[in-house]
């Protein structure tokens, strides 16, 4: 799915200029549609997500590549998807929850684009994810331990990107989304990656 700009006199003059896209990783439930959203309006530029764009080139759900292709075939479509929209003009990019984890996936992002993780406790992504369909890693008697295992094991390897930008629970995505840009401009300036924690609303 691509969500067009507004105006751009809709875009604040102080917002970060992309030369590179913004592509947003981390775990399912962490905001990073709603928020990526968001950002791409306070930037004027497109928002784009993953998952809608390879549902769209497999004419089919995630659900449903998973039931009939497995998952390897899915993230090798997944990466050969997020190459594509690496190589087009820069924009928000919302990645699923295992894109950041595949190596070749992740050093395609490396190469082209600045990683942002949006980081949560596990607490809030549960109480996210919990009544909402369409998650395939989550369909398992026990889905919170599976939940809480995919956080232990990816948050290593999420915490190899470019920014990190803690999510929690009550702020606004307005504040999640200049907070973001704050930090992309400080990494961009060859200052600390590390902002200072920030929030975002409840999806």
């Amino acid at each position: 799915m691509i969500d067009r700009p507004r105006r751009a006199s809709d875009t604040p003059a102080e917002a970060l200029v992309l030369s590179r896209t913004l592509v947003l990783v981390g775990l399912m439930g962490a905001g990073k549609t709603s928020v990526g959203k968001r950002l791409a309006t306070l930037l004027g530029v497109r928002f784009v997500d993953s998952d809608s764009e390879i549902e769209s080139a497999a004419g089919m759900s995630i659900p449903e590549i998973f039931a009939s292709l497995g998952e390897p075939a899915f993230r090798d479509g997944e990466r050969r998807v997020i190459a594509r929209l690496l190589s087009e003009a820069p924009c928000v990019l919302a990645t699923g929850g295992g894109a950041f984890i595949e190596p070749r996936t992740r050093e395609e992002i490396a190469a082209h684009a600045t990683s942002v993780w949006i980081r949560a406790s596990l607490d809030l992504l549960w109480d996210r994810v919990r009544d909402r369909p369409g998650r395939p890693l989550l369909d398992a008697p026990d889905p919170r331990t599976v939940l809480a295992d995919l956080d232990r094991r990816r948050s290593p390897v999420y915490a190899l990107a470019d920014v990190t930008v803690d999510s929690r629970r009550g702020a606004s995505h307005e504040s999640m989304a200049r907070g973001i840009a704050a930090a992309v401009r400080r990494f961009d300036a060859g200052h600390p990656a590390r902002p200072p924690t920030i929030g975002v609303a409840e999806e």
